[in-house]
């Protein structure tokens, strides 16, 4: 398993534009073969942060989305961001 983590910094001014943005992109992730999750979503104390949560069944289906996801203008609202990609050896099920 795969997993993509991290948060990015917006303008505070532009992060609901930003976030309008990504919905596209959101969507098609999710119907994406191997897509297990995928979220981008609004930090609830910091106004410029959003963070990011993926988690993919395999490096190849993560490869597959990021070469023929769509495009999106949302990069140009990003002042910094701090994302990381994780392979996962073991997973336990806390529910």
């Amino acid at each position: 398993m795969i997993i993509v983590a991290g948060h990015i910094v917006v303008d505070p001014s532009a992060r609901e534009s930003y976030l309008a943005g990504c919905a596209d992109v959101v969507e098609e992730a999710r119907l994406a073969p191997g897509c297990l999750e995928f979220s981008v979503a609004a930090d609830l104390i910091d106004p410029s942060r959003v963070v990011v949560f993926e988690r993919w069944d395999s490096p190849a289906a993560v490869e597959r989305f990021r070469g023929s996801g769509p495009d999106s203008d949302t990069t140009v609202s990003v002042v910094s961001a701090s994302v990381a990609e994780y392979a996962v050896a073991e997973v336990r099920s806390l529910t």
